[in-house]
Order: structure tokens, then sequence, then C-alpha cells
């Protein structure tokens, strides 16, 4: 893998390339100019008000936060989760507050994963589920709070215990102390302990949303990655919320995707065969396929996280053997996200294409003849994209297609637009010098006597 990334750095006109954006930052570089512009007349005594945390807060608490998300009461888990928010989010260079890591709370992250599950288990429709869980938390409350459970049990009437008994004597109790009849078993209708009616249902997605949003925040922190990045339970739970995208909340979805994508740099794809534990049967295939069914949403953070999901992926050898029998797909849709206007997705295409043509010789030879992949990163290199970043590695990915033979052909027709950005543009000249050279003044080449003019 360092080899590489050294094989990349080589065709650079100077300086190191800058490690990986994380999700939040613009797209191909880790800051913008205008952001750096910002920051720099922006001392931290002109930050606007922010909600002060006591640093010994989470230490004090933490065997209480981890219970309240466990004990499935809305009150608790409103609290836990209200807390946790402020306790994981740090807005950018906010010097006034520390942002606490997963290691200071212990079970915290399964913690938020099963309300997650939680939400999974009712998310679908009774005959889409396959198999009920046994469900223990609050099994000895009355009630968890959430919908309108009070209202339903009239709330001036003793509530029976739906753990001491069958639901016909739970029935029983509701014929006799309301009007209203109830249907047998209505206090178990749901394969969970409690039955949630609609309101229900929405304020355990509201949950199922903030923990994923917490999660999120998490992921951003570089002391949490060795916490988070062997987790398996907790890749198995976002690529299955990334696979449902087209029924699941927009936002658990772009939560899931943001989280495996802060933390791809790191992540094995044969984590889902391994011999960690598995709550949720997912394989590498499915784990590819999912990133693939984002990669062609329409939604713009979708396909643009995805393709840069992608990307850092493929940086690890080990995950090469489950992302390449995709190749063809992957190389069409980021050609065609390159023609999109919007420069955050050209970006996220150019950084994808910039780390999968330094896999091997037939990754270059199957980007080299998809159609318009060419002319479209030399559209990116003329406007040009407003971050230099992406100019470059565009002009990079040019250079690893002229290098192959089999490549050349089809190069050698735009030996014009090559020469017209050597001359016209000097920051790229060098790369576009030698990109010439190679394409015309190699030996055995038919054209290299008449075509020679651009050596070295």
């Amino acid at each position: 893998m360092q080899k590489r990334e050294q094989g990349k750095q080589g065709g650079a006109s100077g300086g190191v390339a800058p490690p990986p954006a994380k999700r939040g930052r613009p797209f191909g570089s880790v800051s913008s100019n205008a952001a750096a512009s910002a920051d720099a007349v922006a001392p931290s005594t002109l930050l606007g008000p922010s909600l002060q945390v006591h640093s010994s807060f989470a230490d004090q608490n933490n065997k209480r936060i981890v219970l309240a998300l466990q004990s499935g009461l809305k009150s608790e888990l409103t609290w836990a989760l209200n807390t946790l928010t402020l306790l994981s989010f740090k807005e950018k260079d906010e010097v006034r507050k520390d942002a606490t890591p997963l290691a200071k709370i212990p079970g915290l992250l399964d913690a938020l994963l099963q309300v997650i599950d939680d939400w999974r288990d009712i998310a679908q429709p009774r005959e889409l589920v396959r198999t009920p869980r046994v469900r223990l938390l609050g099994a000895n409350s009355v009630v968890t709070g959430f919908g309108k459970e009070y209202e339903a049990l009239k709330s001036n009437v003793a509530v029976p215990n739906p753990c001491m008994g069958s639901g016909s004597s739970v029935t029983d109790f509701v014929q006799k102390s309301t009007i209203k009849t109830r249907p047998t078993q209505w206090w178990l209708n749901e394969d969970g302990l409690f039955n949630l009616d609609d309101e229900g249902r929405v304020e355990k997605q509201q949950c199922a949303v903030a923990a994923s949003n917490i999660i999120r925040n998490f992921s951003f922190m570089p002391e949490n990655e060795v916490i988070m990045a062997p987790h398996r339970h907790l890749f198995e739970t976002v690529i299955q919320c990334i696979e449902d995208h087209n029924t699941e909340d927009e936002e658990l979805v772009t939560n899931a995707l943001e989280t495996v994508v802060n933390l791809a740099p790191l992540l094995d794809l044969r984590i889902f065969s391994s011999s960690k534990p598995s709550f949720i049967k997912i394989t590498e295939k499915r784990a590819v396929q999912a990133i693939m069914g984002m990669l062609g949403s329409s939604v713009k953070a979708w396909h643009c996280a995805a393709a840069e999901l992608l990307g850092r992926l493929i940086i690890n050898p080990d995950n090469e053997p489950f992302i390449l029998p995709f190749a063809p797909q992957i190389y069409k849709r980021l050609v065609d996200l390159l023609s999109f206007p919007a420069v955050d997705a050209q970006a996220a295409a150019v950084g994808a294409l910039y780390n999968l043509a330094e896999v091997n010789m037939d990754a270059r030879l199957k980007l080299a003849s998809e159609r318009w992949a060419v002319d479209r990163l030399l559209k990116v290199i003329k406007t040009p994209h407003p971050v230099p970043e992406v100019c470059r590695k565009a002009t990079i990915i040019l250079e690893s297609l002229v290098s192959e033979p089999q490549n050349r052909a089809l190069l050698l027709v735009y030996e014009n637009a090559f020469a017209e950005i050597l001359f016209s543009d000097g920051k790229y000249s060098d790369t576009f010098a030698r990109i010439l050279h190679e394409l015309t003044a190699r030996p055995g080449n038919k054209v290299a006597t008449a075509r020679g003019v651009w050596g070295m």
C-alpha cells in the first residue's frame, strides 16, 4: 500500500499529497483556500456561543449513560441521546470544548447500536421480518413512554405488567377496566415487548437517527478509530442501513454512509467473514453491492460519498478481490459523475479514479477504453476545477493511462489537446510533457520518428 502511494506521488510536480479528508470537508482536498483564509482571520475570540459541558461529566456519568440507552425508556433514552450529542460534537477548531472519546465510556458503542437495532427490528412490515429476537429491554417497566400507551390504557386505571401473565389476561383486565374492548393479545401485538402505535414508531425512529448521528460524530475523532475500525457489529449495522436506502430514513442512511467513509482507510472487508461475533449476516460481496447501490443513487450526497468510499477502500490491497469484480460498473458510473455540473461529484469521481488507476494494468486498460473517460478528465483540467488538487490528480490519471503501451493508440487521438494544455497551462506543463513523450517517443512506435519532438 505504501508503495502504491509513493507511485502516485512520484508524478506530482512537488510536495506530498495530503491525507484523505473526513466527511463534511470539501471533496478532493483537506481544506479549500476559502476555508483556510476564513480560519486565518477568525480567531477563537470571535467564535459564537457554545454550550459547555464539564470535562468530568462523562467520567462521572458513564455508567448511567449506557444504562439509560439500554433501558428502552423514552425519558432515559432522550436524556442519554441529548447528552451524547453534546459530548460527541465539536466544531472545527473549537478551542473551548473537547469532544469525549469512546474509550471514556465503556460499552457505549454497543449500546448505541442496540438503539438502532431496536428500530430496525420494527422498521419492516411483520411479513418481511424473518425471525423475531427475544426482547428483554424494559421487562421490569410498566410502559416505555413511547407513543400513546398511557392514553390507550386510560391513565387513571391501574396498568397491568405485560410480563406477568399471558396476552389473554391483559385483555380481560382491559375489558373490565374500560368501556372500549381490545382484540386478543392487543398488548403484545408487536414482535417486541410493547405494542407501538404510529407515534411510538416515529419516536423510535427518531432515537435511531439520533444514535446514528452520535456514531457519525465519534467517527470523526482519530482516537476512536482503534475502537470503531475492528467493530464488526458497527459495520454490519451501517451496511444494512445503506442497503435499505430506498425505504429507510434519509438522515439515518446519510449518517451510516458518512460513518463508514470516515473509517474506510482502516476497513478490511474481510471483517465480514472473520471470527468476530456477528449480529447480522453481511458478506463482503453484499457490502460492496450496497455501496454500488449508493453510487448509482440520484442523491448527490450519496453518490459522492460512495465514490469517495470506493476510492478509500481500494487503497487496501486486501479489498481488491471484492471490489474489482464490480470494476466495469464502477468505471462507467464514475465517468458519468465527471460530466455532472456539481464540482463535488467531479472531485469525488476523480479521487476514486486516481486510486483505481494505480491498482494494476488491467484497471488502466479498462479505464482508458471507457467511453468519454479521457474527454471528461481533460474537461476537468481545462475548465478548471476550483480545487487545484483535483486537477493535479486528473493529470496523474492521464499519465498512468499513457504508461500502458496498449493504451497509446486510444490516446494518440488526444495529442493536440495534450499539446494545447502543455503550452497554455504552466502548472501542469511538466506532466503533459511526460505524457507526450511517453505517447510518441517510445522505441517501436511507428510514429516515433515523426512525433519525437516531444522528447524531454
